[in-house]
């Protein structure tokens, strides 16, 4: 089966490094894997388009096809709406041109590309029409007006309905999600809609194995992986990591992986209190090179904050698959999706979003108990192995589309799981 990757939001590149880049990334290889062509369209490779040093491309997509329409003449908001518009419209003329069998579209705001690419086809070639599959991470509607800038919004909805409406499946990464695009459609689609959670490569991924056998000299690791924005409750981790480890007679630090606008306050809030010799900010890392990174850990932190409505925690936590695979225990807020993945005292502890005290005090009690950590690790990783690889993620879509009468070809020897 040959597939059209859309992906015309002009924040996430191809080959860039935060964690929208690495779950495109890895639905390609997924599909890949199973043995399916895949071509991307896309407005740009790495974080910047005139620059070639934010690409990070790995080996095994280095034959990728990736066709870049970029999203230019963007001097205000409403320029790089209308920008975006056009760009979605030049993508689908391009992919036209190409005879794919199923069109994968990453919801992105102002693009209708998997809609007007599919009604090429009906217009061009009614017998071939291919399928479409629309993927939504986000509330992009809310995400926009609230953090960044919405100056259109009545056309950023029609574009959202016409994108929804065009789809034969709509995948949700969570069930706020997709509530939310039913309720958008009130059952105004032929298409389906499906949760289907961001996941995890576990091969790309080898175990710690700090276990218990730790030297005089090992250092307690407290790790953070993400890009550094307000909703990812960084600030609550150095808050905890004052409150619970900085007052303990051990040896600790906190690595923080990733980059963003937040950084610059993080640190000052490591200073303020008086535990920035302990925290290391590497910056935006290669996904290549995480796995390597997470392995010098003894703990992955999701501290999310606590929000007033359950709506509000849509989304589903790629950093947390990526701890288990690594096989980390996993301290997180117990809040949206994370309960569903963390079993409370198997693959590691829960606690209330927003809260240092309760942060620290699971921090404090796992470094105080190799052992847990060694049984929570090993059992993290068991579970992203058998339940939350992109392969089966992948195959959870062609088994939808298969219901809707899709041919979505068969299984290949590379698409074997071993863990």
């Amino acid at each position: 089966m040959r597939i059209a990757y859309m992906l015309a939001d002009p924040g996430i590149g191809v080959f860039g490094t935060k964690g929208a880049s690495v779950h495109v990334q890895e639905m390609i290889r997924a599909f890949r894997a199973l043995g399916h062509e895949v071509t991307v369209f896309a407005t740009k490779r790495g974080r910047r388009n005139d620059d070639a040093t934010t690409e990070h491309v790995p080996a095994d997509l280095k034959d990728l096809p990736v066709f870049v329409v970029p999203v230019s003449g963007a001097s205000s908001a409403a320029d790089r709406e209308e920008s975006i518009s056009r760009t979605a419209a030049r993508m689908a003329e391009l992919a036209a041109e190409g005879n794919f069998d199923l069109v994968y579209e990453r919801y992105s705001l102002f693009s209708t590309a998997g809609a007007q690419l599919k009604s090429r086809y009906s217009s061009d070639t009614p017998e071939s029409v291919p399928a479409l599959v629309v993927e939504v991470n986000a509330h992009l509607l809310a995400e926009q007006a609230e953090h960044r800038t919405l100056h259109n919004a009545q056309a950023a909805m029609r574009s959202t309905l016409q994108t929804f409406a065009a789809a034969d499946v709509i995948s949700c990464v969570s069930e706020p999600l997709a509530e939310w695009v039913g309720g958008l459609l009130n059952d105004s689609t032929n298409g389906e809609i499906v949760v289907n959670p961001n996941g995890v490569d576990p091969e790309r991924f080898s175990q710690s194995g700090r276990g218990v056998s730790e030297d005089e000299h090992h250092r307690f690791t407290v790790g953070f992986l993400g890009t550094l924005k307000p909703w990812h409750g960084t600030d609550t981790l150095l808050k905890a990591c004052a409150a619970e480890l900085a007052g303990a007679d051990i040896p600790w630090q906190c690595e923080i992986l990733g980059d963003g606008p937040q950084r610059g306050q993080l640190e000052d809030l490591a200073d303020s209190l008086g535990i920035r010799d302990r925290v290391i900010f590497h910056g935006a890392v290669a996904p290549e090179d995480v796995p390597s990174a997470l392995g010098k850990w003894d703990v992955g932190v999701a501290p999310y904050p606590a929000a007033i409505r359950h709506k509000d925690h849509y989304f589903s936590p790629l950093k947390v698959y990526e701890y288990m695979a690594a096989g980390l225990p996993v301290v997180a807020s117990n809040i949206g999706e994370i309960p569903e993945v963390i079993k409370e005292g198997e693959t590691g502890l829960l606690v209330p979003g927003s809260n240092p005290a309760a942060l620290g005090a699971a921090l404090g009690r796992l470094e105080r108990e190799p052992e847990t950590r060694a049984r929570m690790g090993a059992a993290a990783r068991t579970c992203a192995c058998e339940h939350h690889s992109w392969l089966s993620r992948a195959k959870v879509l062609l088994e939808v589309l298969g219901r809707h009468g899709c041919a979505t070809g068969s299984l290949t020897h590379s698409a074997v799981e071993t863990c």
